[in-house]
């Protein structure tokens, strides 16, 4: 152990601003949104996108209503310049979105950057370069007069090389990155060296981007920088301010927010919080906290689980479960007194009224949720796309701890075929899987049954095949489910058991078993038209699982 390591840090200076006003504001609009998932989010990734991967999550922030996307870093990324060229030449872009693109400030960088939206209709060139002490120091040795000569060389070769190009809208962004570590006064003449370069003015607005690099204060302390810049930017009429905050302390989403009430007006980041190190600021979080504000994100979350399964396919990264708004357990209440907290209030709520919910700060139907014990949500790469498939072809629902096995046992099928695994044959697995199992060659075979209701709860007398020849089983049990387990020959234990919706009016009954006192659980299924029906099946079906070897 090192003694005493806090002694190794000293904090972050405070900013000299006795009059700040953003403690006093209120969030009342939403910012201009720039994705950066294509290009910063991509970059932090074990595996980058491919192009057909970025190619979907681009048409998933188009619907979900970005206007800026920054799409890559095409003098670094051959994929990158294979998307962007792809978008221009075959006019993929809608004439309301902005395509971004990344460069360092280094000459032969921007021209190929330049070059690689040719025939955009509009185009950002981002530009960074970074200035704080540190970087100035240790990474580029260069003095404060050398760092703004960059700056202003630089943006001034953009501007000749987007001048002669003038069948696009250019717009350029620049950002001193390292500005959370960066004196305030240079990262403003480093803002407004680029200001003056760019010419920025009426029909040439400049878009200069704060970011938090990497967090070293509490976002009290990046809303008092960005107020003082808002308050000292050259031609600030002509500027967008915007802010790009990490999360390093945990507090991307805080610094994003307490920017806004400083004087932002764009926020960049990424779907779920994905970046470097601890990631980008969470755009889904930020953005739908705004409706606790009454204020209208101005983007569409409405289906915020099939948002969430196309992250995950294209990143290859799961969403928490307690991830905000969209992870599994979110609106799910285990706590007793929670439960009946959200019980009375939806029975005091009428319609009209202002959303006003026990533990509920926005109401789940908002973003396509619905407060159930079991969330229909995916959590991990592969298994929300197999729920959702599901779901949506079948109708059938699966509880999270059955989602988890079944991803299990579709990923090994599909690491033996090296195939794509397509709906109809994701469906012949789970029936062989949990609705066929049993069958003459492995557990009872059901032929028919006589239940009726008893004092104690349910009796039944279950006529079986077992090997071909007819057996005739009696059990009692609180439900049909639990006189079926008990008529078995085995000692089972039910661990849960829920009734579904199908698609055909069929009732689909899922049940969870084990050997009592034994670890193991599996789960089987049933359908039929008859519900009794279908919950006996599904126990004869988890029975089968659990007595075949190896254990499916």
């Amino acid at each position: 152990m090192i003694p005493n390591p806090h002694t190794k840090y000293r904090p972050f200076p405070t900013v000299d601003l006795p009059d700040r006003q953003w403690p006093s504001r209120r969030l009342t609009a939403a910012p201009i949104w720039l994705s950066t998932d294509l290009r910063d989010g991509n970059q932090a990734l074990f595996d980058p996108m491919n192009k057909a991967k970025k190619l979907r999550l681009f048409d998933e922030l188009v619907r979900v209503g970005f206007k800026e996307i920054e799409l890559g870093f095409p003098a670094a990324s051959q994929i990158d310049l294979d998307v962007i060229r792809h978008l221009i030449e075959n006019d993929l872009i809608p004439d309301d979105v902005t395509p971004m693109v990344l460069t360092q400030a280094r000459p032969e960088l921007i021209e190929r950057t330049i070059e690689s939206v040719r025939g955009a209709k509009r185009a950002i060139v981002h530009v960074y370069n970074a200035t704080a002490p540190l970087w100035r120091r240790v990474v580029f040795n260069m003095s404060v007069e050398e760092v703004l000569k960059l700056v202003d060389t630089q943006v001034t070769l953009i501007k000749r090389l987007t001048d002669a190009r003038p069948g696009t809208d250019w717009r350029l962004q620049y950002s001193p990155e390292t500005f959370s570590m960066t004196e305030l006064e240079v990262s403003l003449a480093a803002c407004n060296a680029a200001t003056r370069a760019w010419d920025a003015g009426p029909d040439r607005p400049i878009i200069h981007n704060l970011p938090t690099t990497v967090e070293v204060a509490t976002p009290n302390v990046f809303a008092d920088q960005v107020e003082w810049m808002h308050r000292h930017l050259e031609r600030r009429e002509h500027v967008v301010l915007s802010v790009h905050s990490h999360n390093d302390r945990g507090t991307g989403v805080a610094c994003a927010e307490l920017a806004m009430l400083a004087g932002a007006q764009r926020v960049e980041g990424c779907l779920f919080g994905n970046g470097e190190r601890s990631g980008n600021v969470d755009i889904v979080t930020l953005a739908l906290n705004l409706y606790t504000e009454g204020v209208h994100p101005g983007l569409d979350f409405s289906d915020i689980n099939s948002t969430a399964r196309i992250a995950e396919e294209c990143t290859q990264l799961p969403i928490h479960p307690r991830h905000p708004y969209v992870g599994d357990l979110v609106f799910t209440s285990f706590s007793g007194s929670h439960q009946d907290a959200i019980k009375k209030g939806f029975a005091a709520r009428r319609e009209g009224d202002f959303w006003e919910m026990p533990y509920l700060p926005i109401d789940p139907a908002d973003v396509g949720r619905s407060y159930e014990s079991i969330v229909r949500v995916n959590s991990q790469s592969g298994k929300g796309g197999i729920a959702y498939l599901l779901e949506r072809d079948h109708g059938i629902v699966l509880p999270r701890r059955m989602q988890i096995e079944f991803s299990s046992i579709v990923q090994r099928h599909a690491d033996a075929s090296e195939a794509e695994i397509t709906s109809p044959e994701l469906w012949k697995l789970f029936e062989r899987t949990y609705l066929t199992c049993a069958n003459d060659t492995n557990g009872f075979v059901y032929r028919a049954h006589n239940a009726r209701a008893t004092d104690a709860g349910h009796a039944i007398d279950l006529d079986v095949a077992v090997d071909g020849r007819p057996h005739t089983l009696r059990g009692q049990g609180a439900s049909v489910v639990d006189a079926t387990a008990q008529a078995l020959p085995m000692t089972l234990r039910i661990d849960s058991h829920e009734q579904l919706g199908a698609t055909n009016g069929d009732a689909v009954v899922i049940v969870e078993a084990a050997h009592a006192d034994a670890p193991g659980a599996r789960f089987g299924v049933g359908r039929h038209v008859d519900r009794d029906t279908a919950a006996i099946l599904a126990v004869l079906n988890a029975a089968a699982r659990l007595a075949a070897k190896p254990a499916a």
